[in-house]
């Protein structure tokens, strides 16, 4: 099926799906052996002699990318860049409103992560606003993030297709939710049969030349999300996947290629300028190296920072990677020149450019604020609850982006003092928490006229929003300790240390060695509970999410647990519960760990 876009190129939206059947599985096992050569071949083809480039034989296509929108609809909440407040969709889609002017060819991509672990304003209504704010900034394709299957392949295709919540219904029944209207890819997620739930690429054509999109999620997803919403599928190798489907789209006469890749690297100094690469790092250099150089572009994101680069890949040319940040404060121009007699790219005349999101420049779309303004009513009715109060700030690490999950936070501790509350009546002796699933702070500062220190149910949902169960179950203080040494990440981790929240009473010595950002060695010692050391044959009651209790964020030991688990209720119900006791809450020590040097 092809259509014509507001910007002239005609979209073959749905010739990929005649793919989705063909064994991604089987392909991207044997694009191992692709040789740098063969994967190479088209690439530097001769140009034609006399005036290399005569009028006409090249097109200027301008592609949009951002990453990480995690439903920032609102103008609040979403961070500053270099100080100055940015992001939030209202000002995202006015800055794509404003890159667009002027452009002949224009397309707007993302690199996943657009819903999930969102913000109340949308993860209270399962999104369905992030969808609705994203179909009118005309977004038109997005690689899929691991957030995007925290409620599980089921719900992820209703989010892709429409439909009303298989529990919650309609929100509005007479105007039930009608999709998304731009194409979610995944090439590398597949079932048992090697087929991929949603199509693997999209293909676009600007005048006689055809551009592809591969979408792609990182492939330690089944690592950070709950397990029961992805039975049955698998995640394979990005840059393996990716490879493999670089001869069918070259078969079918396709030679310009983007992976729309959802997993990324770090400046160093993180954050680093927007549009640097200084001292990157990450899990992005090993899948760039391993990319057929057929490939000529990626626009990244799962790190939350921004980077613009130019990475030389495995034939020594360079290709652009991108990344714009998180919560619509960046924007990524990716300016491609493509050449009709090779039907390729022109790397050496294609750039790239973030463009900051700032709000005091630019002035709100009203197509978001009308989706803004169609779930305000339902959201004041279910976000504005009191729950309870605190005394000051309760930050996670490396607030306010929050983007430190390597060292203990007053947020994860708070938390992980909630659950061992909550599950006081299963005999829990300690708790832990996770840092990916915090995901904000709690402000003491009032943020909606609810007054100073009041902390509502929709800031407890931002805080922690993704609907965990609790559960407790007996380990040997030997397993607590292999727990705790499992916060050391694998090589080639996006995030080399996952500092867990711990609950009061049980304190413990921490050393680690980092190392070219990985997590190279870790010892722990002295642990103690409740003033005892903790005794490696002794039996303790935890407390812990159903994510980390399945062995997410690499927790393997969790899942070794073959003991009942006994259920403790929900997280978010089991902190509204505990602000309800307790407050004024104060923020927790962040004591509980004594890191040495």
């Amino acid at each position: 099926m092809s259509t014509t876009s507001r910007t002239g190129r005609e979209i073959r939206t749905r010739r990929h799906r005649l793919f989705v059947g063909l064994g991604v599985a089987a392909l991207a096992i044997g694009a191992v052996g692709i040789s740098a050569s063969t994967a190479a071949a088209g690439k530097d083809k001769p140009k034609p002699p006399g005036n290399p480039d005569p009028k006409g034989q090249l097109i200027d296509v301008q592609v949009l990318g951002f990453n990480d929108y995690h439903g920032h609809v609102e103008p609040t909440g979403n961070g500053t860049v270099d100080g100055a407040e940015a992001g939030g969709g209202e000002y995202l889609s006015a800055k794509l409103n404003e890159l667009r002017q002027g452009q002949k060819y224009s397309i707007t991509a993302a690199a996943g992560d657009l819903i999930g672990g969102s913000t109340a304003f949308s993860g209270l209504f399962h999104d369905e606003p992030s969808v609705e704010s994203l179909n009118a900034m005309e977004l038109d394709v997005s690689g899929v993030g691991n957030h995007e299957f925290d409620e599980g392949v089921t719900e992820l295709l209703r989010m892709q297709n429409g439909g009303c919540h298989p529990e919650d219904g309609c929100y509005f029944p007479a105007e039930p939710y009608a999709g998304a209207d731009f194409d979610w890819l995944s090439a590398n997620v597949v079932d048992q049969n090697g087929d991929s739930p949603l199509p693997p690429y999209s293909i676009e054509k600007f005048k006689n030349v055809e551009v592809a999109f591969i979408g792609m999620t990182l492939e330690a997803t089944d690592t950070l999300v709950a397990a029961a919403g992805i039975q049955g599928y698998e995640f394979l190798d990005e840059a393996e996947t990716a490879n493999a489907l670089v001869p069918i789209l070259q078969d079918q006469g396709v030679e310009a290629i983007i992976v729309l890749l959802h997993e990324g690297g770090m400046q160093n100094p993180a954050p680093g300028d927007v549009n640097s690469c200084d001292g990157i790092s990450g899990p992005i250099l090993a899948i760039n190296d391993a990319l057929d150089p057929a490939i000529d572009a990626m626009i990244t994101g799962h790190t939350h920072l921004p980077y613009n680069c130019s990475l030389a890949d495995a034939a020594g040319d360079p290709r652009l990677v991108t990344s714009a940040y998180s919560f619509g404060r960046v924007v990524t121009e990716m300016n491609l020149v493509l050449d009709k007699r090779t039907k390729d790219v022109r790397r050496d005349l294609s750039t790239a450019t973030n463009h900051v999101v700032e709000q005091a420049a630019l002035s709100p779309d009203p197509a978001v604020t009308a989706v803004i303004d169609k779930w305000q009513p339902l959201f004041d009715d279910a976000g504005n609850t009191p729950l309870g109060t605190i005394t000051a700030d309760i930050n996670r690490g490396g607030s306010p982006t929050g983007s430190d999950r390597g060292v203990e936070s007053a947020a994860g501790n708070l938390i992980a003092d909630a659950q061992a509350w909550a599950t006081s009546s299963n005999g829990a002796d300690v708790a832990f928490m996770n840092p990916g699933g915090v995901r904000s702070d709690l402000t003491y500062a009032s943020s909606a006229g609810e007054g100073d220190g009041v902390v509502t149910y929709g800031e407890a949902f931002t805080f922690q929003p993704f609907g965990n169960t609790l559960v407790t179950f007996p380990m040997t203080g030997a397993q607590i300790v292999s727990v705790l040494e499992e916060q050391c990440q694998p090589a080639g981790s996006s995030r080399p240390f996952l500092h867990l929240g711990v609950s009061e009473g049980f304190t413990y010595d921490l050393a680690t060695t980092i190392v070219g950002g990985n997590c190279t060695s870790v010892t722990i010692s002295n642990a103690v509970l409740d003033g005892v050391p903790l005794d490696p044959a002794a039996i303790y009651d935890v407390t812990v999410n159903n994510f980390l209790a399945d062995g997410g964020d690499n927790f393997g030991t969790f899942a070794t647990i073959t003991a009942p688990r006994l259920d403790g209720g929900n997280d978010l119900e089991a902190l509204s519960n505990y602000l309800a006791a307790f407050s004024p809450v104060a923020p927790p020590s962040t004591d509980r760990v004594n890191e040495l040097p």
